[in-house]
């Protein structure tokens, strides 16, 4: 590890490599389990569906979690794209990881449900009844958290999950991962969790690798805690650790290298 420091409540680790933060922030979430597995016989999990996911989840592999005491859940979905589409979260997450572990049980949303409304209904009742005891996520290029972009975001949203319209800066984030070969193919609506489901965790880990989200990373830190800039939020929850590279810390490591020092 790099560089290590506290901004509140908030604990922000800089490493070296995409890999290494991916590596730290597994054996992060293997340690969170077997800690909170003195405490229930099962847990709930919230997992993130994006390629800034990819080596926290590839390293998953190499930790010794008892997956079959956790209940999985992811956080967001497209309306309307095609079933067997590589871009829908459901099923990057079977790829990446649901199809890899004997978890306990795996809670899909479906964003192509006749209903959606119900969908979010549906997908609420399971949370209610299987409460997050850990989330793992990351920072959009605009700061979202899940699928809550600026213009929807809701701090006090009464709402557990909803569908939301996509911002342009998020759809065109979906393009510059590679998901999307053209602004056009990316969905304009999507079903997401809201941000004080993910809130309610007892444990977030947040892993923003790449020097695309350096800005957002930047604005988290340093930005008025407000819906403006959701992700800005997690500076009020004690239990998040943000794990970032070299890339993504490139605005704030000289500021927290010098805070570090005092």
């Amino acid at each position: 590890m790099v560089l290590e420091k506290n901004i509140g409540p908030l604990e922000v680790r800089i490493y070296e490599s995409r890999k290494l933060l991916g590596e730290a922030a597994a054996k992060r979430l293997a340690e969170s389990i077997a800690l909170l597995l003195k405490e229930k016989e099962e847990l709930n999990i919230i997992f993130a569906a994006a390629p800034s996911q990819n080596e926290f989840l590839a390293a998953l592999s190499h930790e010794n979690i008892r997956w079959d005491c956790v209940n999985a859940f992811h956080m967001d979905e497209y309306v309307g794209l095609d079933e067997h589409a590589p871009q829908r979260f459901g099923n990057f997450l079977k790829e990446a990881l649901f199809s890899k572990f004997n978890f306990r049980s795996v809670h899909y949303l479906n964003g192509n449900a006749e209903d959606v409304e119900s969908e979010c209904m549906r997908y609420s009742s399971l949370l209610e009844d299987f409460p997050a005891d850990i989330v793992c996520l990351g920072i959009g290029e605009n700061g979202h958290l899940a699928f809550n972009d600026p213009p929807v975001a809701d701090f006090n949203d009464p709402k557990l999950v909803k569908v939301v319209e996509l911002d342009l800066p998020c759809r065109q984030q979906q393009v510059n991962d590679g998901c999307f070969s053209r602004l056009e193919q990316v969905p304009t609506h999507a079903l997401t969790l809201t941000i004080p489901v993910l809130m309610h965790a007892k444990l977030i880990n947040c892993v923003v690798p790449g020097s695309r989200k350096a800005q957002a990373v930047a604005h988290t830190l340093r930005k008025p805690v407000a819906e403006d800039f959701p992700a800005t939020v997690l500076r009020k929850h004690a239990g998040t650790v943000i794990f970032l590279d070299s890339d993504s810390a490139e605005h704030i490591y000289a500021e927290l290298k010098f805070l570090c020092n005092q």
